[in-house]
């Protein structure tokens, strides 16, 4: 057990803009001290990450190419301190009480991964800004 607690990214397929979600905030938490990880889920997930992907999150120092995306349960979201949706409905996923932000509004990964990324860091830095630091760098 680290002692992290985790923050679910969603969307469809659970191979674009779910996993730059997660792999950009799990950078920025860890750079901050922030004692939390991301992960990513698709409602309906593909079986591989595109290699569109694969390629622009290689651009940007991610190597996501053994990844296999995973798919959103009520057991994964049940785990999460918040959850983030990119669009698909988590109505009977979603537990009662966890923080749920809708992020509906992304470019579309596929029509320009560089756009899409940048709105997609933009919101994942305001989300973090909200997180607490680490309790370690204040002293507890």
């Amino acid at each position: 057990m680290t002692g992290q607690e985790t923050i679910v990214f969603v969307c469809q397929h659970g191979s674009a803009k779910s996993l730059i979600a997660m792999e950009y905030f799990n950078r920025y938490a860890a750079q901050r001290g922030v004692p939390l990880r991301a992960i990513s889920a698709g409602t309906e997930p593909d079986e591989a990450v595109p290699p569109e992907v694969v390629a622009g999150l290689a651009g940007d120092g991610f190597d996501v190419g053994g990844r296999t995306p995973l798919r959103a349960t009520a057991e994964l979201l049940a785990r999460a301190v918040a959850i983030v949706s990119f669009g698909p409905d988590l109505d009977g996923l979603a537990p009662a009480g966890v923080p749920a932000h809708r992020w509906d509004d992304m470019p579309a990964v596929s029509d320009d991964y560089a756009a899409a990324r940048d709105a997609i860091r933009a919101r994942v830095s305001a989300l973090l800004r909200e997180a607490p630091p680490d309790r370690r760098e204040a002293g507890s």
